[in-house]
């Protein structure tokens, strides 16, 4: 079986660090709450479809399913959703 391209590995273990560092940055009980826990579903949901692909030797579909992941996790951090640790080489910040 091939073995998965130096990218997809780099953005597999990137985002596996992302998602292990993010917080909610919402209170428990506010409207946006609902929000944060979508955006970190969604980047559960999509990272586990990218190591299913990667597992299954679909590394184009994997691709695809990891950066959706990070861009989950990446859009929360900058609506203010998720606390990414003033994190800016695995985010993009506001400022």
């Amino acid at each position: 079986m091939p073995e998965p391209t130096p990218l997809l590995v780099k953005y597999l273990r990137l985002t596996r660090e992302a998602l292990a560092r993010v917080a909610p940055a919402t209170p428990e009980r506010s409207f946006l709450r609902g929000a944060t826990d979508d955006f970190l579903g969604m980047a559960r949901s999509y990272l586990a479809d990218a190591e299913h692909f990667s597992t299954a030797g679909d590394f184009d579909r994997a691709l695809a399913a990891v950066s959706y992941a990070h861009g989950w996790l990446d859009a929360g951090v900058r609506l203010g959703l998720l606390d990414g640790g003033n994190d800016g080489d695995r985010f993009t910040l506001y400022r």
